[in-house]
Parts: C-alpha cells; structure tokens; sequence
C-alpha cells in the first residue's frame, strides 16, 4: 500500500484554508455552520477534527461522518463520547494520505446512519480525501487551529483544487 507525503512546500501552503473560514469561538463557529447547513442542505456533512466534530455534534447538528484521532493540536484528548452508528478504524501517519484512506472513507460517506473514522495517527490531511471522495454538495468541515472552522463545499471546483494539491505531493508506491 502506497502514500503521499506531505511536502515542505505544500505544508506552507495547506496553512492557507482550503475553503471559506469562519473566525470565532467553537459556540460562534457552530451557530455559522448551523445556519449554513440550514441554508445549503447539504448531500453529506463531514467533520475533520476532534474539536470541530464534537462541537458540531453537542449542538446536534446532523454530522455523516466524523474523522477523528483523539487529539488537538498533537496533544491527546478525551475521546469523543458521540455515539455512532458504525466505527472504522484508518491507520495514518502525520504528513501522510496513506492508500487505504480512499477506502475507508469512501465507505463511511457511502454508509447509512453516523460513521466515526478513528484514525491511529493524524487525520489533518484526510479532509482532501473527504472532498474528493464525497458526492457534489456535501459539505467538509475542518478546524483551522486558534481560528475557527473551514467549510469546503463540495463541488467541481473544490475537488480540482483537491486534485492539485494531491498532484504536489510525494507518491511513494509500497515496496
């Protein structure tokens, strides 16, 4: 099984959201994204984050599927009581999209009911994954640390900029 690798150049670059930034505390992010989600009405709502995910999902709004790996900022956290109908389980290495990330959250977004994505590792990167993986209108949401949320809305443009991003990063096929 192969992976990308993050690259220092795109790192500096992934710092730029990838999507529309809300700016404000998790309760003030959440209302924004609320109001969004009621305003769009979404295919399929995907969270990326610890953080994001649980204040979605204290506010009750509808999440699909959470992708979370016990941490913020590096650092562990409780985990996410949040019931789910279904867990999977994603092994991925930070600054690394490993292979196996395009199947397991294809099945999630495919899944009926809530998915939590436990990734052993690091999920930042898996937001790519979600864009490129989910059906028009959806909507990915991840934490931009000490900022707020991004809300990528899935569509033709998103995925192309998801593309182009994967295109700069280091392929290494498995041995």
């Amino acid at each position: 099984m192969g992976r990308y690798i993050l690259t220092p150049n795109l790192r500096d670059e992934l710092k730029i959201p990838l999507g529309t930034l809300i700016k404000g505390t998790p309760k003030d992010v959440t209302e924004k994204v609320k109001e969004l989600i009621d305003y769009t009405k979404p295919k399929k709502i995907i969270s990326v984050g610890d953080v994001i995910s649980e204040s979605m999902l204290k506010m009750g709004l509808k999440v699909d599927v959470f992708i979370v790996d016990n941490r913020s900022m590096r650092k562990p956290i409780e985990p996410l009581t949040f019931r789910a109908d279904e867990t999977l389980n994603l092994t991925n290495p930070a600054g690394t999209i490993m292979d196996d990330s395009w199947r397991v959250i294809s099945e999630a977004i495919n899944s009926d009911g809530t998915v939590r994505v436990l990734v052993n590792g690091e999920e930042d990167l898996l937001a790519i994954v979600a864009v490129l993986v989910a059906p028009e209108n959806s909507m990915v949401i991840y934490g931009q640390p000490n900022e707020g949320a991004v809300i990528i809305n899935v569509g033709e443009e998103s995925k192309k900029r998801m593309r182009e991003i994967l295109g700069k990063m280091r392929y290494e096929p498995e041995n």
